[in-house]
């Protein structure tokens, strides 16, 4: 019951207040149990407006920032996501209760393996957790409807954008330090793309992102 009332309190104190205005979204982050994927020294923390330590050294997104992935992806039953680092599993819980057929790639064996038990013990189905680096995997054919990235990229990488299917959505945060981008990025009927800057954040850094040229003299 206690962990009914925090959750409601994390719904509409951080996520609503960010402008997550999407019920589907709120009542997913309602139902899905946010203290289930978070390591077990943390559980008092699982509902609080910070980003929890996750094994390897990674970090957890804040419940709002989780808020607004979902609600940019406008994500319906059967969609195709791509998922580029599952961290503890629970956006991608969130995305899989929406009705998503989620693949998520993370490339700590450790996290992977943490997050394959959390969906397994909250009986998470629609995702499958594939150990391997987002930058390498992505070279594959396969497209998508939508595609998150749960890290950051100091350079943008347009090959994700390329496996959007028409009318696709990908949400990435840009950027390095404190000049963070998140943006959402639309492939439209035509093949062009139609490009959104949504809020700033400090993520963590996708893991062999390649950053900018730093020069000497």
């Amino acid at each position: 019951m206690l962990n009914e009332y925090a959750r409601e309190q994390m719904v509409s104190q951080q996520v609503r207040a960010w402008d997550v205005l999407d019920d589907e979204v709120l009542e997913v982050m309602r139902f899905v149990p946010r203290e289930e994927f978070v390591p077990a020294d943390s559980r008092t923390l699982a509902f609080a407006d910070i980003d929890i330590a996750l094994p390897g050294g990674h970090r957890m997104l804040p419940p709002k920032v989780v808020g607004r992935i979902l609600q940019s992806l406008a994500l319906h039953p059967g969609k195709r996501v791509l998922e580029v680092g599952t961290g503890s599993g629970f956006l991608s819980a969130c995305m899989g209760r929406l009705g998503a057929q989620v693949r998520s790639l993370e490339i700590s064996p450790e996290l992977a393996g943490f997050a394959r038990a959390n969906l397994r013990k909250t009986a998470t189905v629609g995702v499958e957790v594939v150990t391997g680096d987002g930058l390498q995997l992505i070279r594959d054919a396969a497209r998508y409807d939508a595609i998150a990235l749960t890290a950051s990229m100091p350079l943008y990488d347009p090959r994700f954008e390329q496996r959007l299917e028409a009318g696709g959505r990908l949400f990435v945060v840009v950027g390095e330090s404190a000049a963070m981008d998140a943006r959402l990025i639309t492939r439209l009927p035509d093949g062009g793309f139609e490009r959104v800057s949504l809020f700033e954040t400090v993520i963590e850094p996708l893991v062999n992102a390649p950053h900018a040229e730093i020069f000497t003299f």
